[in-house]
Parts: C-alpha cells; structure tokens; sequence
C-alpha cells in the first residue's frame, strides 16, 4: 500500500505519522495519481495546529505534482501517463498515491517540471489572483508585500516587475533582503530592525500605498493599515505571526475608509473555468521570466523537520516534499 502522512489529533508537528494507507480506484470524474511531489505551504501548518479545524483522522497538504496512473469514467482531456498537478482541498496532498476530481487537476505542459509544480501551483495561484483580481495593481503603482523572501513573495515580486509594478517588501533577515532584492523587490525593509510604517512614509513621500498584502498576520496588521493611502486595501492571506485582531469598521473608516478583505484561493479557483484562467496566467507569467526556485527539499516521510523549519522561518522561496 502507499504511504502517506496523516494525524490522529491537531497540534504539533510531532502529530504527524508516516503510515500506510489505502487506496481506492477513480470513481466517475476521478484520476489517480503516482505523486513525486508535494508542496509545503503555511496553511498546511494552520491545518496540523487546529487553526483550521479537520475531523480526525485526516491527511494535510494542498497541493502535489505527479502522473496519471488511472482513469475514471467520464474524464475528458487526461489519459494514463500525463503529467498533472493542483492545488485544491480537500487537505490531503501528503501521499504517494491520491485521487482526486479531475477538474481540480491540470495538465502540465513539458517545460514544467513536476517539482517545479508542486513548488508553484498553490503560491503561484495565490500570487495571480492577489496581484490581478482581489486588487489589479497597475503599471506606477508602488505596493507593499510583507514576507517578499516567502513562497509567494519571491513570486510575486517577480511578477509585480512584469506589470510594472514598484515593490516594497519586508524580511526579518539580512539574507532574505538579499533574496527578495534579487527577485526583483525595490525597497527592502528589515522589520526586526526597523519601523516599516516610518520607512514606507519615507519611501512614498508620505502618501502611503494602495495595496498592502500581509500573509503575516498579527504583528504586521496594525502597522499595515497606517501605511495605506485613502481608499486603500488590505489583504490579508495569512496568519504566520497569528491571527489578527477582530477588525474594527470604525478604525478603517478613521484611517481613511480602507478596504479590508481576507481572499482564499479556493473562491478564486473554484470553478473550471476560473482555474483554468489562473493556471494560465499563471504559466504565462513563468514562459515570461518568474522563476520559480526550490530552495528546500525534504522526503515526504520528514515532513514533520519541514514543518518545524517552516515555522521558525528558515526557509525561503519554495519548498517541496519528495516521494
């Protein structure tokens, strides 16, 4: 049988166990698929820890590459041997075999490798629609973009250049200033060592930005909306220092009648359609230059080591889980 890692109960990384499971065939509208590759992402933390509550006994994880290794009834545009991946719930994407619907699957084209894939399908995604949809950051726009050295970060920076975007982005290291400013982040701001909201004033000349995008949550939030323009907007897309506070409408009315907005990929993807259009993008923006980088590999069956980097910070960019 193949192996996967699964958790009895939510809390720490210790919970998760690499045991057997089994494996049904694909019903009508499924595919099976060989996974050699899983991306590791901060909700796969949220879901572990009971942030985001599962019924136990439960699988984590997001999103995986790998080949198609058997086909339903009713599946159109995918045979036996593609190479597919996704992004989609239900969590579980920690196994070496899976099946799953076939219209939350995508086929690869071939100068995307499966690591690559899994490195990029969930944070890529994210990435499209924040920077496209949930605000369309325009050509002169300078915007802020908390954890720029991040999976998503490292991706959106490169992107925001193509649109022609001006990034401010903030690190809590030397190193990750330097990564972020090689992947194309205009202004780096080290927010161990210094006032963000002081830097960003200075940066802008006092107007502030009109998008702020925080998947840090906690320690970020408040000092975020000082930063944002009249009618600007805050999104939020995580919770890495903890959840932030219950939002106050009067505070954003104060602050100058903000947007505040807290987006998920699987409103964003949710239909075929809608999926197909963000791979797509998504792809382009690749063909195009962003390059998407493994800076962390790990065997499946280490996944708790993953887990306990990921959340002390060590990691940078992308990270990927190996079968």
């Amino acid at each position: 049988m193949p192996r996967a890692i699964q958790i009895q109960k939510q809390g720490k990384p210790s919970v998760m166990k690499w045991v057997e499971v089994p494996i049904t065939k694909p019903k009508s509208g499924e595919i099976l698929i060989n996974q050699s590759h899983i991306g590791l992402n901060y909700i796969d933390v949220y879901h572990r820890s009971g942030l985001y509550p599962l019924t136990m006994p439960h699988g984590i994880g997001m999103e995986a590459a790998g080949t198609v290794e058997a086909v339903g009834r009713n599946v159109k545009g995918l045979r036996l041997g593609d190479r597919v991946a996704y992004a989609s719930g239900p969590p579980g994407s920690y196994t070496e075999m899976r099946v799953m619907p076939a219209d939350r699957v995508v086929k690869l084209p071939a100068w995307i490798s499966n690591e690559q894939a899994a490195a990029m399908m969930l944070q890529g995604m994210t990435t499209e629609y924040l920077i496209r949809r949930t605000y369309k950051v325009k050509k002169g726009e300078t915007v802020l973009f908390h954890a720029a050295a991040g999976g998503v970060g490292l991706i959106a920076c490169q992107w925001l250049k193509q649109l022609g975007a001006t990034i401010i982005g903030t690190v809590g290291s030397p190193a990750k200033a330097k990564l972020a400013k090689a992947h194309g982040c205009d202004h780096i701001i080290n927010y161990n060592k210094q006032d963000f909201v002081k830097q960003v004033k200075s940066i802008t000349k006092g107007a502030g930005v009109p998008v702020v995008y925080d998947s840090v949550g906690k320690s970020t939030y408040e000092g975020s909306l000082d930063c944002l323009s009249p009618l600007g907007t805050f999104v939020s897309f995580g919770n890495a220092s903890g959840p932030i506070p219950p939002v106050d409408g009067g505070m954003l009315s104060q602050k100058g009648s903000l947007f505040f907005t807290r987006p998920t990929l699987m409103t964003y993807t949710a239909t075929r359609s809608d999926l197909a259009a963000s791979t797509r993008a998504l792809f382009g923006a690749v063909k195009k230059g962003v390059k998407i980088e493994v800076n962390q590999r790990y065997a499946l069956k280490d996944a708790k080591q993953a887990h306990i980097d990921l959340e002390a910070r060590k990691t940078t960019g992308s990270t990927v889980l190996e079968t």
